[in-house]
């Protein structure tokens, strides 16, 4: 495999013949043929092509830009209506595009609050094909929207790159554009920038010129028709390396110096593509294929799917070796494949509106943890999807919850739509479906869907139906159940006593719900796989209520076994009393789903949340490193019930410590030759959550370890933050120190998180102070008031509110109405319930509540665990001890 590193000027000429395949002349998708397509936008008047020019002024913050527009109007109308934010027109002119006919002024009307800008004639256009010229000015950003300035410290000083992020709407903050994702069109982009900086964006450069002034001007080949948020522009003093792949140059972009670390991230992209294009049965179509990593971070987003140029923060890309872990490898890996599957879901073939948008997210989310476990096995991530899918059930068990595809009508809307049930519960339901109809009728379905809607857009029953006809099963009821409606199916079980052999089983489904006791069950069909330990898996489809199934074996019989099903499971006692006494016969996943679902069960009060205990304590040592990663966590959310109360605290602290202890007693601290990749993340996992429960041995090991600077990589961020988490001003200040003079930006920006992670209230307070300073960087700040929120929700939150114009300016604007209630979700103050509807209402428009509401209903169920089951977790441990 052949790597090379080449200069900015090299990549422009080395592209200067590339070519991508045409979109299809009958795509079957476009919305010319669409009466139902949602818009915001007037449908008389659509793009065809893009040819756009920027000049960006970094150290100004500002744009000059020239669009030409070729476009269609359907019908006589007397103006043109796109999308833009922040733009003052200079110039406008339309004329035929047969170049025949006299040039038209139009007067420009711009709509800031409907982020439009009008162009109205003398009188009505005549349907024809039109070229719409602009000049334009733009503002340049300081967080993650639109064209946007990240400012990074090097070792040769501080320097500015520029990026774009264009999801969901932002691609007319630098492009007047109709800027929605059914808009389809072709984009030719130039850039003259300084010389000497790396341009990059969707396709090669096609064409490089010296304007001998200090700048050079780069000309980019033509794009294939896509959505404008696909649409991306990057520039600064980068690097990049390269590698082949089935005919397409994969390569990675960093900032200068950091390239190397970004390898890994190539390798694994080149691998990842070779698999899409056997998967999905169509060639990735654009001639290369770049990941650009970025300083920084955002609060809405890790990485962009951006066709042919991905967008991902260096936290996310880069492989550091003074730092990063195992879990980190893993990540860039996961990510990566995400990103890579949106190449086809997402960027060949695109839903028509963010109501669909788990087309996007649901099937990468889906795709990645797929490929992640087959490239990577040593891993051992299959059982990622059982936490994949609990974080969507968390949020889907609550009043607040939505359906997978979801009304949008708001620009707002649509960025609060990047949530748990779009992205993790959307890839449940797929696991769940795929397991039904089977892995190689899916996969030649979605093939089909890819053949059929190449370069167009789509909505869900468009897959739906291919699948169906690829598999011969009717699959589309269960779907349409599980996407069309919101919540949890909940299967009660009851066994009969073994008979010849066999077990009865009988289902009675109803809903799992957080905060709706009563509520009426909506009704589900219901995929069901159940088996007992050796014994034959066999299926039903639980419908209109109820059913029986007769499962060989008498043992402990599973339901949900292999835990491809999107539902909750509650046994009788004398089922339950089975699974725990045989919990070690289990396979490893299905141990988990138990495991999961006794959890959620009892906090919600629906079984004895001491059964969970008992399940810890049924768990062997020797168990999957995932199984007691888990464990860790759930103890530690426990733990955090019992906050303020230190008597009851500490007796259960000693319950905890006394499980996890031997487990890391048995791995060690230091990583031994031979040592399996999950025993590397289970050791971090362990120290972090025993130095949360206040084990001594572990924080004054970390401290040891911190004083004589004893950190190997995979253990650096660790230790760090047992030692952050317990510091002193003293210890404080020198992680402050080692902050300011750091200059390295992956490493300077996780001190930053560490400061902010202390459990020493008035040290949490001094970070807030900081986040606000221009010290951290312009987009840490939000990420240091959202860390301190994790262990001092109400403080955080309260100053969030009180600095809210100052903090705003911090915030990437698509993720401020989930932010500020977002720090208020680890709460266990009912006042807080009250703060955050007050700044809903104060700041957030009605129709855009969701997260509001949602954190208001998290607090309060928090309250509810707190009140009402710990004392039976009180009990349990009373009786039991350590």
């Amino acid at each position: 495999m052949r790597r090379i590193l080449v200069s900015a000027v090299a990549i422009a000429l080395a592209a200067a013949s590339a070519t991508v395949a045409a979109a299809p002349a009958d795509s079957t998708a476009d919305v010319r043929t669409s009466t139902t397509t949602t818009t915001q936008l007037p449908r008389n008047v659509l793009p065809v092509h893009y040819d756009v020019a920027i000049t960006p002024q970094a150290q100004s913050l500002s744009l000059a830009g020239q669009a030409t527009i070729t476009l269609d109007v359907l019908e006589a109308t007397p103006s043109i209506t796109l999308n833009a934010i922040d733009m003052v027109f200079s110039s406008a002119r339309l004329t035929p595009d047969s170049g025949k006919g006299k040039a038209l002024t139009p007067k420009v009307g711009v709509d800031a609050q409907a982020q439009t800008a009008t162009f109205t004639f003398d009188k009505p256009l005549a349907p024809g094909r039109y070229r719409l010229a602009l000049d334009y000015t733009g503002k340049i950003g300081t967080q993650a929207n639109g064209l946007f300035a990240i400012d990074y410290d090097t070792q040769d000083g501080r320097k500015r790159a520029l990026f774009t992020q264009f999801e969901n709407s932002d691609a007319r903050r630098m492009i007047p554009s109709w800027d929605e994702p059914s808009h389809k069109a072709t984009f030719t982009l130039t850039a003259t920038v300084p010389t000497g900086e790396m341009v990059v964006s969707n396709m090669p450069a096609a064409n490089t010129q010296d304007l001998g002034n200090g700048t050079t001007r780069v000309s980019f080949a033509q794009s294939p028709k896509m959505s404008t948020y696909l649409l991306f522009f990057s520039v600064g003093d980068f690097e990049r390396a390269a590698t082949q792949a089935e005919g397409v140059e994969v390569g990675v972009v960093a900032q200068r110096g950091k390239i190397d670390q970004a390898r890994f991230a190539m390798e694994s992209s080149a691998a990842v593509l070779r698999e899409y294009n056997d998967y999905f049965g169509t060639k990735f179509p654009l001639p290369k294929l770049d990941n650009v990593a970025s300083p920084g971070g955002s609060q809405f987003f890790s990485a962009m799917e951006n066709w042919g140029a991905i967008f991902t923060f260096e936290h996310t890309l880069l492989l550091d070796p003074s730092i990063s872990t195992q879990s980190d490898k893993q990540r860039v890996f996961s990510v990566a494949a995400h990103e890579i599957a949106h190449q086809w879901f997402g960027d060949l073939v695109t839903m028509s509106w963010w109501d669909d948008l788990w087309l996007n997210e649901g099937f990468a989310t889906w795709m990645a943890s797929r490929t992640t476990q087959k490239l990577h096995p040593e891993w051992n991530t299959g059982l990622g999807a059982v936490n994949s899918r609990e974080g969507a059930m968390g949020r889907d068990a609550v009043a607040t919850t939505h359906p997978v595809v979801q009304h949008v009508e708001t620009v707002e809307q649509a960025s609060q739509a990047f949530d748990a049930i779009t992205y993790q519960k959307g890839s449940a339901v797929i696991h769940m479906l795929e397991g039904y109809v089977g892995a190689d009728a899916w996969r030649e379905g979605v093939r089909n869907y890819m053949k059929t809607h190449a370069y167009g857009n789509t909505v869900s029953d468009d897959l739906w139906r291919q699948i169906q006809s690829a598999s011969g099963k009717p699959m589309l009821d269960i779907a349409h159940d599980f996407t069309l409606q919101p919540g949890i199916p909940m299967l009660s079980v009851a066994a009969s006593a073994c008979n010849a052999g066999k077990t009865t089983l009988t289902f009675t489904q109803g809903e799992f719900t957080k905060d709706r006791p009563g509520k009426e069950p909506l009704r589900w069909r219901v995929p069901v796989i159940a088996q007992s330990p050796g014994g034959e898996a066999v299926r039903t489809i639980v419908e209109g209520g109820s059913g029986t199934l007769e499962v060989p074996g008498c043992g402990p019989v599973v339901v949900n076994a292999g835990q491809t099903g999107y539902y909750r499971t509650l046994y009788a006692p004398s089922q339950f009393a089975q699974i725990r006494t045989g919990f070690t016969r289990l396979d490893a996943i299905d141990q988990l789903g138990v495991m999961n679902d006794v959890w959620a069960l009892g906090l919600a009060g629906l079984q004895s949340p001491a059964d969970y205990l008992d399940l810890v304590k049924a768990t062997p040592r020797d168990a999957d490193p995932q199984i007691w990663g888990d464990i860790a966590g759930s103890l530690h959310s426990l733990d955090e019930y019992y906050e303020g109360d230190a008597k009851r605290q500490a007796r259960f602290r000693t319950f905890a410590i006394a499980q996890l202890s031997p487990v890391l007693a048995r791995i060690g601290w230091d990583e031994k030759a031979g040592e399996a990749d999950p025993v590397k993340v289970l050791r971090t996992e362990l120290i972090d959550t025993l130095g949360a429960l206040g084990d001594r041995k572990v924080i004054d090991e970390a401290r040891r370890r911190y004083a004589a600077n004893e950190m190997p990589a995979g253990l650096r961020k660790t230790v760090l933050a047992v030692v952050a988490r317990h510091a002193d001003a003293a210890t404080w200040e020198k992680l402050h120190a080692a902050a300011q003079a750091e200059k390295t930006p992956l490493v300077k920006d996780e001190l930053y998180q560490l400061l902010s992670s202390t459990q020493d209230a008035a040290l949490a307070g001094k970070a807030l102070e900081l986040a606000l300073t221009d010290e951290p960087g312009a987009t840490n700040s939000a990420g240091m008031i959202r860390a301190v929120s994790r262990l001092h929700p109400d403080l955080a939150f309260d100053f969030a509110i009180a600095h809210r114009e100052q903090l705003d300016t911090k915030v990437d604007s698509t993720s401020r109405s989930r932010y500020y209630p977002g720090l208020a979700d680890r709460s266990l103050d009912p006042a807080m319930v009250g703060k955050i509807r007050d700044y809903a209402s104060s700041h957030v428009a009605e129709g855009s509540r969701r997260a509001a509401d949602t954190a208001a209903a998290n607090v309060t169920y928090r309250i509810q665990v707190r009140q009402d089951r710990l004392p039976a977790l009180d009990a349990w441990l009373a009786k039991h001890g350590s």
